[in-house]
């Protein structure tokens, strides 16, 4: 089986080629060796690849710069995958892509479904939902997974930023009325790999939306709290006090759905999985953070 990975320096695409690695013939480019927007040269690679499977961890994920910049976000998470789905439906190959929590709009009471109305009350989630109705438009094969609050040992997560900012300042102002389930890199890609196993065997699950986040919930609070406690114990000096604030005292540019759970029945009943509680993650992630120089 040949995979070519797009984003192969984000969270998610970092762990991909680790994680990818047993199944076939990798080929993991990053921004600097593809321009998703450059159609010509993405069709070009693609051909030369021959890739059974394309895995796209590329994206616009800049949040509250989205706002300023809706263009560029749509043109990232949207026009681009409207491009790949096709690339991807012409040759026959499976795409499997990333989405967000975010094309909810955080109003109703319980975890959402795939199938609950999607309602983005943000640029970023308006255009993550926009490039998920293409690739379902463009007849490829496809699996959509939706995640959430996604965290790892490397680059930028807000993990890693508290555990910074919690030994530098007295007091950090975190969100506590923002619902959700922190869910590792490392998970999302080792499932991604689960479900390419069984399409390499024959078994592929129904193409479509699934939801995969860790099990469990909590606040970004909640989530700051457990951070600064995990690297406690594991020596890490910790000055900062923390301060609940709601979303509106803390005034971000973009809106935030304030209820980020998602119901994964589907994916575990689909591929047999059991998803682990968020707190073990977050904890590898701590001690992976600590580990670095």
């Amino acid at each position: 089986m040949k995979l070519l990975i797009l984003g192969r320096m984000g969270q998610v695409g970092q762990e991909l080629v680790r994680s990818l690695a047993p199944i076939g013939e990798v080929t993991a480019l990053g921004r600097t060796q593809i321009d998703l927007l450059d159609t010509p040269k993405l069709r070009s690679l693609v051909t030369e690849v021959s890739p059974d499977v394309i895995i796209n961890a590329a994206a616009y994920t800049a949040v509250d710069r989205a706002e300023i910049e809706p263009s560029l976000a749509d043109r990232i998470n949207h026009h681009a995958l409207t491009e790949l789905a096709e690339i991807a439906a012409q040759r026959g190959a499976w795409l499997i892509h990333y989405s967000t929590d975010y094309v909810f709009d955080g109003k109703a009471s319980h975890p959402y479904t795939e199938e609950s109305m999607t309602r983005p009350i943000n640029v970023y989630g308006k255009s993550k939902l926009d490039g998920e109705k293409s690739i379902a438009a463009s007849g490829a094969r496809h699996l959509i997974f939706r995640t959430s609050w996604i965290h790892s040992g490397h680059g930028n997560n807000f993990v890693r930023t508290i555990l910074r900012l919690a030994a530098e300042r007295d007091v950090l102002r975190v969100v506590v009325d923002q619902v959700g389930a922190p869910t590792s890199a490392e998970l999302v890609a080792d499932v991604t790999a689960h479900a390419l196993g069984a399409i390499h065997r024959g078994a592929a699950p129904a193409s479509g939306i699934y939801h995969l986040t860790a099990k469990g919930e909590t606040t970004w609070h909640g989530l700051a709290t457990f951070a600064m406690e995990a690297g406690a114990s594991l020596g890490k000096p910790m000055k900062a006090v923390l301060e609940a604030v709601s979303s509106a005292e803390y005034g971000a540019s973009a809106a935030r759905p304030l209820n980020c759970r998602l119901n994964t029945n589907k994916i575990c009943r689909e591929l047999n999985l059991v998803m682990p509680d968020w707190r073990l993650h977050v904890e590898r992630t701590v001690a992976q953070l600590m580990s670095q120089p």
